[in-house]
């Protein structure tokens, strides 16, 4: 068993009428910014079609210290340039850090 890659979970509330354009903008804006850094290996939304104003995102990092390794200030000046394209219609309401753990295939013969 090993551990390697991290997730960032983030959960946001965005108003139902502009998810759409914040899922578009995140990738724009952040993803963009993230896929500079090494240990990004990509990112997933998840929507939750019983609660419009849900909006997960999901960061694949290879390593905790790559991911807290991004520079305090590029992470302010990328959530500001956000913010400028979005306004007040979303507010990250929780935050969360899992470890993935690979497991060997096991052969059940």
């Amino acid at each position: 068993m090993t551990m390697n890659m991290v997730i960032e979970w983030l959960k946001f509330r965005v108003e139902p009428s502009k998810r759409e354009e914040f899922v578009r903008k995140d990738a724009l804006v952040w993803t963009a910014t993230l896929a500079h850094y090494p240990g990004f290996l990509g990112k997933e939304v998840w929507l939750d079609p019983h609660n419009l104003e849900s909006t997960v995102l999901i960061i694949h990092w290879k390593t905790r210290e790559q991911w807290k390794a991004i520079p305090q200030d590029i992470l302010e000046r990328t959530e500001a340039k956000m913010q400028q394209a979005m306004g007040d219609v979303y507010e990250m309401v929780e935050s969360r850090e899992y470890q993935i753990l690979h497991f060997g295939i096991m052969n059940n013969e």
